[in-house]
């Protein structure tokens, strides 16, 4: 009896672990914009991330053994760290990637603001000159052709 209360408290906190992980999932979601096949997936993950969780659990400390009271523990697990830690730990993870986003983007505006400077800089005469000299090679183009075909004729002439 003592070595299934063992159990039943170990899968107890199979279930708080899966909450946390199915928490991990709801962070990412809010935390970033997806798609809905990347929704999906992510869905996917999870319930095999949740699967292969709760098949170790089986296998390390009930020898493989699946009982009714395995998924009474896992429901209670998921049940209490619903109702007590999963408000408090989606509001901290939030705020935490929020901050981790905010300084990312404070590290990289100087870098973006550069890469600007190097277009402008670089990219804008390069595009001005490549620009002007199509320009220049569409209207003169009969004339570049007329004074190739000559510079031919002269060339074959002269030998």
């Amino acid at each position: 009896m003592n070595n299934q209360a063992f159990l039943f408290v170990i899968f107890v906190i199979n279930g708080i672990l899966i909450g946390i992980l199915f928490d991990i999932f709801r962070v990412l979601r809010k935390s970033f914009k997806t798609s809905d096949i990347i929704t999906y997936i992510e869905d996917i993950m999870f319930w095999i991330g949740a699967g292969v969780l709760t098949l170790y659990f089986i296998f390390c400390y009930n020898n493989g053994e699946i009982r009714f009271f395995i998924f009474l523990g896992i429901i209670l697990g998921i049940s209490i760290y619903i109702l007590t830690i999963s408000k408090y730990f989606m509001k901290v993870s939030i705020i935490i990637i929020s901050t981790i986003k905010n300084i990312i983007k404070i590290i990289t505006y100087p870098i973006k603001l550069l890469i600007n400077i190097i277009k402008k800089i670089l990219f804008r005469p390069i595009s001005f000159i490549i620009i002007n000299m199509r320009k220049i090679f569409t209207k003169n183009k009969g004339n570049l052709l007329d004074f190739i075909k000559k510079s031919q004729k002269t060339t074959k002439n002269e030998n």
